[in-house]
This record gives structure tokens, sequence and C-alpha cells, in this order.
């Protein structure tokens, strides 16, 4: 009867190469957060990682229908082609026992800080590949519209490059309202100044389709989970909010590139090789400056 061969050393730390190169390299394996196991994290690692320049990194949020794998998928050439890592999330619904879809749509969902849940995601992510992950680019459609555009306004710091696209409900830059509409009660509620100055430094692409106009999920009714005063001031159809959004940045001084795209409803998949040529523009210049 044959016996089980226990590997020998130099076998061990071959078949840990072999096992990095399968599941920690291109399109990787998905990861629990260290940090709190209810998230987790797939990514595309360039698979010539340290043979040259150091990749940045390209962190792509899912929407309600968490496509966060069919995301990465649709970034992978783009990281290849580009020496970035691509860091798509999960953050999965009903996370509280509830059901609720929406809760990183807003930032905080009962005692859950997203915006503080992706940075412990990233900084795990710069330790396991050895990066700089200080500042990272973040692009998200639909609910990751949403939470792409209010992160940008709580840590410009972090960000390179941010790409709205088309969120359901926007929060402007409006001193006079609490939050989610406003920023007021910002300071209050997250323990952060909003830093307009900051804002102005990260290039900010908004982008919706021009036949994006069902309003069924949009719409906020009195009574509704995320309602308050001043909900749907900001327009009827995602286009006409994003564009309220723009404005909004805009009259702060913060410069946009505003793409409506033609013949298009809401599908992020359609609007990706739009975002891709931004970030790409972005990175050619951060690039020779750097």
């Amino acid at each position: 009867m044959n016996q089980p061969v226990t590997p020998k050393p130099a076998d061990q730390a071959s078949l840990e190469t072999l096992g990095r190169r399968i599941y920690d390299l291109g399109h990787t394996t998905v990861f629990a957060s260290r940090r709190d196991p209810r998230f987790s994290y797939c990514l595309y690692v360039p698979p010539d990682l340290g043979q040259r320049a150091a990749p940045d990194l390209v962190v792509v949020m899912h929407g309600t229908g968490r496509a966060f794998m069919e995301y990465r998928d649709g970034f992978a050439e783009f990281g290849r082609w580009n020496n970035c890592i691509i860091l798509c999330p999960l953050f999965p619904v009903g996370v509280q026992g509830d059901g609720n879809r929406d809760g990183f749509k807003y930032m905080q969902e009962a005692d859950i800080r997203y915006d503080e849940a992706l940075m412990s995601i990233v900084a795990e992510v710069g330790a396991r590949y050895g990066l700089d992950v200080a500042r990272f680019a973040l692009f998200g459609f639909s609910g990751g519209g949403h939470f792409t555009h209010r992160f940008l306004i709580l840590h410009p710091d972090r960000l390179w490059a941010a790409s709205i696209g088309a969120p359901g409900s926007v929060t402007l830059l409006d001193p006079t309202r609490d939050w989610w509409v406003g920023i007021r009660d910002v300071k209050e509620r997250f323990g952060i100044t909003v830093d307009v100055a900051a804002m102005r430094r990260v290039p900010v692409q908004m982008i919706v389709g021009a036949a994006d106009l069902e309003t069924w999920e949009i719409t906020h009714r009195e009574g509704s989970p995320h309602w308050m005063p001043g909900a749907n001031d900001a327009g009827r159809t995602r286009p006409e909010r994003l564009d309220s959004l723009r404005r909004s940045f805009e009259a702060a001084g913060i410069p946009v590139r505003f793409d409506v795209v033609p013949n298009v409803p809401h599908d992020g998949s359609r609007v990706v090789s739009q975002v891709q040529d931004f970030l790409a523009d972005v990175l050619k210049d951060r690039r020779s400056a750097g």
C-alpha cells in the first residue's frame, strides 16, 4: 500500500509559489477582510507584479446587484496594460440581519462605517503586495456611485481620481442641510471636516447614460428608510441628479468631467470603456508628474 509522501521543504516552497500564482495573481480568489470578515473582496493583479514599476491601485465599487466579480473581470485588461491592481470589494446585503440593500451607499449603517471598512481592505491589499496605497482611484456605478462621491467628500486625501457613475441619490455640498442630502452635520456624524480644497485636487468624472430615466428605484417616499426633507430635490432622474451634483461641485471650484453616454440605460457595463479612458488620462498625467 502506497504511503502519503510529505513534501520536502523545497517542494513545499514550490507549492506555495504555485498557490500564490494561481490564487493571488491574475484573477484572484475571494478574500475575507481581516478586520471584518463580513466583508470580502477580489482582485486583478498583473501577473508580472514585481517585474516593472509598482502598480497603482484602482478600486471598483459594486452597486445594489453586488456584481463585484463582473466588474473585476471588466477591468482586468485595463489593469494588465496600465499596470494597475484592480480591487473590487463586496459589502453584502443584510449584514445586520435585516435585509437592507442600501447601507453601504450612505457610508454608515448602525455601527458600521463603510468608508473605514474599505480603507482597511485597501491597507490589507497594500501589505499583501508590498504597495504604497496611500492614494487610490475609486469608481462606482449606481449604488457604487452613491458610495464614490460620498467617499470623495469624506476622504479626498485618499484618492488620485474619482469616477461617479449614475447614483440614484446625491449628497450636495450644501452646508444648510444635514447628511445625506447636504453636509451640515458631517463633523458631528463622522468626525470629519469637509476639505473642499483637497477635493479640488482630485480629478473627477461624473458619468451617466442618456437613457437612464427610470425613477421607480430612486424616488424617496416619506416613511422609507432614507427619507428626509429634500431627498428628491436634486432632480427626478439620475441624469438630473448627477447634473445637480456637478453644479454643486463646480460652484465649490471642483472641476468635473461630465459624460452623458448616448443610448445607454442604467447599465454599468456600458460605461466602463469611458471610465477607463478617464482613468488612463489621469494615470498618464500622474505618472509623468511623479
